[in-house]
């Protein structure tokens, strides 16, 4: 069989109920092109190999996941990319959907992976712990709301689809799971450069508790910080009141 690595946060599928409602979830919306992130011990891959008419690739860094996988499915054969997710180029050259269940240690990573391969991105399906799941859908006001839940919903339309319980994995984590899908918005916050969206954030979320103006001062102009909305603290302000502050950041 296979060893588990700690190390690589890995925490397999074992729950066929799962594996089926990851599938039919994903099915929802139309695809032709399909990258699993984390194969694992191929719970998911095994019904991902059955999907008719669908380019499929998996990207596994485990060695002896991948020699695995190889000798148990004959049909992944040429379609497995031995290295880390987040050392990978785009993998098609055409639109494509992401599925998997992430590794728990590098899954906020994966996210930002997305976000880098956001305009080829047609869908993604994901478990991550419960935690991180709620962060990704969280909504301005609440505690859990942050550069996660900003970053991707500037960009993404979220769904939370089923929590899953620690017994459907192997060995059992010690949290709840969530499965949720991301979907392309339809129109993208106006920001005046991805880049100065990404700045802004990063940097207000990093200094949560305090007022923007205090947390923002190297990004505005003093005349800019006196505005009242800088009285305010990151997590009261919406996503599009995030993206329309890019506007006014020092050029």
């Amino acid at each position: 069989m296979y060893t588990l690595k700690k190390s690589l946060g890995q925490h397999f599928l074992k729950d066929e109920n799962i594996c089926r409602n990851i599938v039919r979830d994903l099915q929802k919306y139309p695809f032709s092109r399909l990258l699993e992130v984390g194969p694992g011990g191929g719970a998911l891959t095994r019904y991902l190999l059955e999907l008719p008419d669908v380019d499929f690739r998996a990207v596994e860094l485990d060695a002896e996941k991948v020699e695995y996988l190889t000798r148990t499915f004959p049909a992944i054969q040429g379609k497995l990319i031995h290295k880390s997710v987040l050392d990978l180029e785009s993998p098609f050259s055409e639109p494509f959907t992401v599925v998997g269940n992430f590794p728990y240690n590098i899954s906020s990573q994966i996210l930002f992976k997305i976000l880098e391969w956001r305009s080829e991105v047609q869908q993604v399906v994901g478990m991550f712990q419960k935690e991180v799941a709620q962060r990704v859908v969280a909504k301005h006001g609440n505690k859990t709301y942050g550069i996660l839940s900003v970053l991707v919903q500037a960009y993404f339309t979220v769904e939370y689809l089923f929590d899953v319980p620690p017994q459907a994995f192997n060995p059992p984590p010690k949290v709840m799971s969530g499965v949720i899908r991301l979907i392309p918005r339809e129109k993208p916050v106006e920001v005046s450069s991805d880049k100065a969206f990404f700045q802004l954030v990063k940097t207000a979320f990093n200094q949560r508790r305090k007022m923007l103006r205090n947390g923002l001062k190297g990004l505005f102009t003093p005349e800019e910080l006196a505005d009242p909305v800088f009285s305010k603290r990151a997590e009261q302000l919406s996503i599009d009141e995030l993206a329309a502050l890019t506007f006014r950041m020092k050029k």
